[in-house]
């Protein structure tokens, strides 16, 4: 009887350590709307921001929307960008942000663009923080498989008027 008591036991610790996590990348529950994180410093760009503004720091959250072909390749899909920011000096202004192409401590061409402008509505940080959010951003299907193949090879910043270049910036990690 203690013996069958334990086989129970211990297929049900097995049972338990085959369910399938839904927050693993590798394995997500839904492989149409992949996620990615940053988390955006300027002490990331490259050259590093040493001035007023390096003390601002933030996050985002890339969704794509994707639709694949029978072998699991991205066909056509958009971008959802949720974006935010804290603890830059008031009244920072945001005019541009999208994803790089460059490994940790690279500059690369932009690959995806948020269609946030400098001309059409730049985010003013009014007392040094904000959240932003671009969503139906066209993807680019050979891009987004790409991005899909190697996270790690691609960072999302952001600009501001003071540093056209970038302010802050994050290698992307797929979170589901």
């Amino acid at each position: 009887m203690k013996r069958l008591a334990f086989v129970i036991v211990g297929l049900a610790l097995v049972a338990a350590g085959c369910s399938s996590d839904s927050s693993n990348p590798n394995n997500p529950s839904n492989p149409n709307t992949p996620t990615f994180t940053a988390t955006l410093s300027p002490a990331s760009e490259n050259p590093p921001i040493t001035d007023s503004e390096s003390s601002g720091s933030g996050n985002v959250t890339i969704t794509f929307n994707v639709t694949r072909d029978a072998a699991g390749n991205v066909t056509s899909g958009t971008a959802t960008f949720v974006t935010t920011l804290q603890n830059f000096p008031a009244n920072t202004p945001i005019n541009i942000a999208h994803i790089h192409v460059g490994a940790t401590g690279t500059n690369g061409n932009i690959v995806v663009n948020t269609t946030l402008t400098a001309a059409g509505d730049a985010v003013v940080l009014t007392n040094g923080s904000g959240t932003f959010t671009k969503g139906g951003v066209a993807l680019d299907p050979a891009v987004a498989n790409q991005i899909l193949a190697n996270p790690a090879g691609y960072y999302f910043n952001v600009h501001s008027t003071l540093h056209p270049g970038g302010v802050a910036r994050g290698q992307l990690s797929r979170v589901q």
